[in-house]
């Protein structure tokens, strides 16, 4: 089958060159004729202008300030103003309604290669009975072609000697993806013109998320400088670090055998760091992200209504989407449309489509239940090296780490070794589970793309949901809730002790892990981004041009480029998404995750322009309406970030404990304080336990030497003493606490969403002006098709001889229809 089989079904021209370097390699240019572009606009419902805008634009709040804001856009000279018209479906026959001031340009190139890539999908290239072969999808998997993209109209940093090019990569480069410019903002109407709308809306949406990032950031930044000063201050963690009393205080062992007693102020310095993370300045800054997120995404909302109005997507339905050519491949089973009650060919019937949607269903459950297993195996794995390091890190002749000992204790050892083997984990999941939805994707078999991306979409953000966020799920809120007390430890597997936490509770372990996930995160999607990406082109032209002097071709040196994959910015958003959890999900634990996010997506921003404009093939373009799946899962996430940031200071963090013991314990009739205060906090929540009540199977082996002839120790928990008539059962602080917590998580989830809802209720999705301009804009089409139907109407029922004795006007090209219309 020869390439000229293909194009000749297509009704374009096509024009083979050799290849410069290999002429075993020969390139077809594809040229859409007048005609065919005027055919498929139609056939693909694209709106192209009919009239300019005559309604006056919003004045901008900044233009008072113009002076000083120009310089964070880019430059008007080299980038100009795009201009505003009404637009509508385009109609051939209708031609003369439509604004076309120059033919040559009436079709952008995005719409043309767009265009151009439907008919390519869909052309047949051979027949053989009742089986019919069709699409350059099919022929590029089955080798025929290696390749079909759409040209660049230039090089990236050389402007084009052809004459009329616009060289826009070059203004994209310069203005946008060029390092200099990392301060300006967005040229999104020249990136929508040259790579389409959903290019478009993507960098669109990742520009304002940064720009909403860049508050959150600062009210984390001064939250995180609050508890860093507050730090030398704690009374609790002074009680810790005072050897008069975190010195006195000798621990039980946490785990059996091996690990021996030790003193509380061993943990001096984890219990100033945990100062900066846990005090009140973080639940501030965990409730504002709460409402933070639900501005993020109404403010969100508006702004994207008004890029459907700008970039004509308003009226953008599935049904204008055509389907994908794999389904229409394997249609052979007939239905009657239940809209239109015609018959339609579908791929499958309905108990076929049952058995595909429960196949997928239960593939990811099982792979789900594998992470889950995996997280077991961590578990167990900290459980384990746990009760070595305790061994060894708390033994007093280890010289070699004199040094960093205040720092290196046996949880944080524990902590960061199983988040590195916890990442690890995830990035090998994530490799091998990617190509399992993409498997389970295919055999479903969706009918549109926009159906095969928002059914991969959910099938890999649940994946990824339960892969990143389990091991941070089980240090907030099941690590150290189950242990027991030393006399009758809870066991995990019945052999492995269940580890605790630090007097001052997990939320340090949360951080790091949290720390490690988004920093290896990070790293390793640059390294998949820029660098892997910028070596291939390194090595395939160095392979390619060697030898050779002759000038390169446009669309040779294009080929030289990497293509675009499958699912084009699926990642992207995926990555954003995820980044976009950690920093609501777990913010009460973490208040720099917002700064962290905020200085990767200002590097995102340029790597991802720096890598499309010039490290990859000219993708095809798409138009797209919003971000698709990924908008309701954004709103899943803030409602769930609520509950988790109020159980993470709840069970987590140690302030409600803090506060039972300020307002009711430390004084009458619990405490021995005149009035409230947070001193003897540390020994109000560390209960006593009697050593010689120790089981065979934990009772430690070694005792340090000053031990001396200590008969009991303390561990963190609310229990009577020995010797009380309910020896070792909760106390009455206990269920103070536990109603706290409950009462605290209660109050804070109702006062949070009822402030949600009523910020989602008062802040209009679509913007009032972009409503009347679309109020207009539709007006304007009613008044063209009825005008169009009326001359229709009336040349018909014109006598024959009116029409001989009326003087006839030659049309000429400059011929417009003018409407004047008041309002």
């Amino acid at each position: 089958m020869g390439a000229g089989t293909l194009i000749g079904l297509l009704h374009v021209t096509p024009k083979p060159h050799l290849r410069v370097v290999d002429d075993k390699l020969i390139f077809v240019k594809v040229h859409m004729p007048w005609d065919v572009l005027c055919t498929y606009a139609e056939v693909l419902h694209i709106k192209l202008p009919i009239q300019p805008n005559d309604l006056a634009s919003r004045p901008s709040p900044w233009r008072f300030f113009s002076c000083v804001t120009k310089h964070f856009y880019p430059s008007e000279d080299k980038i100009g103003r795009e201009a505003d018209f009404y637009t509508a479906p385009f109609e051939k026959d209708r031609l003369e309604y439509f604004y076309v001031k120059d033919q040559d340009n009436f079709f952008t190139p995005s719409m043309r290669s767009r265009m151009a890539y439907y008919i390519l999908n869909r052309a047949p290239y051979e027949i053989r009975g009742n089986i019919k072969k069709f699409g350059i999808t099919k022929l590029l998997d089955s080798g025929v072609y290696k390749a079909a993209y759409p040209l660049h109209d230039c090089r990236f940093n050389v402007r084009s000697t052809e004459l009329g090019s616009p060289n826009e990569r070059l203004l994209l480069y310069e203005e946008w993806a060029h390092p200099k410019s990392f301060y300006k903002m967005q040229p999104l109407d020249l990136i929508r013109k040259y790579y389409g709308e959903k290019i478009g809306i993507y960098f669109a949406w990742l520009g304002f998320y940064t720009l909403m990032l860049a508050l959150a950031a600062a009210v984390g930044l001064g939250s995180f400088i609050y508890g860093y000063h507050t730090q030398e201050t704690s009374t609790w963690s002074k009680e810790v670090c005072d050897p008069n009393i975190g010195g006195a205080i000798v621990m039980c062992p946490q785990c059996d055998l091996e690990c021996t007693y030790w003193r509380l102020n061993s943990t001096c310095e984890s219990s100033k760091k945990l100062c900066i993370f846990d005090n009140f300045g973080t639940l501030v800054f965990a409730v504002f992200m709460s409402v933070w997120v639900t501005l993020f995404l109404e403010f969100w909302k508006r702004y994207q209504a008004e890029l459907e109005y700008e970039w004509d997507t308003v009226e953008f339905l599935e049904q204008e989407e055509q389907p994908r050519p794999e389904y229409e491949a394997k249609c052979s089973h007939e239905r009657i449309n239940p809209i239109t009650r015609a018959k339609e060919k579908v791929p499958y019937t309905a108990c076929g489509r049952c058995i595909r949607l429960s196949l997928g269903i239960g593939t990811v459950l099982f792979w789900i239940l594998l992470i889950l297993a995996s997280v077991v195996a961590i578990i167990v794995y900290r459980l384990a090296v746990f009760f070595a390091f305790s061994a060894k890190l708390r033994a007093q002749d280890l010289k070699e780490l004199e040094p960093f000992r205040e720092y290196v204790t046996p949880q944080m050892a524990t902590t960061v070794s199983a988040s590195i083997i916890s990442f690890v984990v995830i990035m090998i999941l994530n490799i091998l589970y990617e190509r399992v939805a993409i498997w389970i994707t295919d055999f479903e078999l969706p009918r549109t793309k926009t159906e095969y991306e928002n059914s991969l979409t959910l099938k890999m953000f649940l994946f990824q949901f339960v892969n990143y966020y389990s091991s941070c799920f089980y240090i907030a809120f099941a690590k150290g809730k189950v242990v027991g007390y030393p006399k009758e430890p809870v066991y995990l597997l019945g052999k492995y002790r269940n580890e605790e936490c630090d007097p001052g509770g997990c939320l340090m372990e949360l951080t790091t892990q949290l720390t490690v996930i988004m920093g290896g995160k990070a790293i390793w999607n640059n390294i998949q981004e820029v660098l892997l990406p910028w070596v291939k082109n390194l090595i395939f032209r160095h392979c390619t041009q060697a030898g050779s002097e002759k000038v390169i071709p446009r669309w040779e040196q294009d080929y030289q480029l990497q293509p675009i994959g499958k699912l084009g910015l699926f990642y992207e958003y995926l990555e954003m998404v995820i980044q976009f959890g950690f920093v609501t999900l777990f913010v009460a634990s973490f208040p720099l995750a917002p700064v962290l996010a905020l200085v990767n997506n200002l590097f995102e921003i340029r790597v991802d322009a720096w890598k499309i404009t010039t490290q990859f093939r000219r993708m095809v373009p798409e138009k797209a309406q919003d971000i698709g799946a990924w908008q309701p899962i954004l709103q899943g996430v803030a409602i769930l970030a609520v509950a988790t940031n109020a159980m993470i200071i709840a069970f987590s963090s140690d302030m409600i404990p803090r506060l039972v013991y300020y307002w009711s314990f430390s004084v009458f009739p619990y405490g021995d304080h005149a009035e409230s205060t947070m001193s003897g906090y540390i020994n109000n929540t560390l209960s006593i336990f009697n050593i010689d009540d120790f089981s065979n199977f934990s009772r430690p082996h070694n005792t340090p030497y000053w031990f001396k002839n200590s008969s009991t120790c303390r561990y963190r928990d609310f229990r009577n003493p020995p010797g009380h008539h309910k020896e070792y059962q909760y106390n009455m602080q206990y269920w103070h606490v536990i109603a706290a917590k409950m009462a605290f998580i209660i109050v804070v989830e109702h006062i949070v969403y009822f402030t949600k809802f009523v910020l989602s209720y008062i802040i209009p999705d679509v913007p009032v002006h972009v409503r009347e301009q679309i109020k207009r804009e539709r007006y304007l089409t009613q008044v063209i098709i009825h005008e169009a139907n009326l001359k229709l109407v009336t040349k018909r029922l014109k006598p024959p001889e009116d029409d001989e004795e009326k003087p006839q006007h030659p049309k000429g090209k400059e011929e417009k229809l003018e409407l004047e219309l008041d309002f």
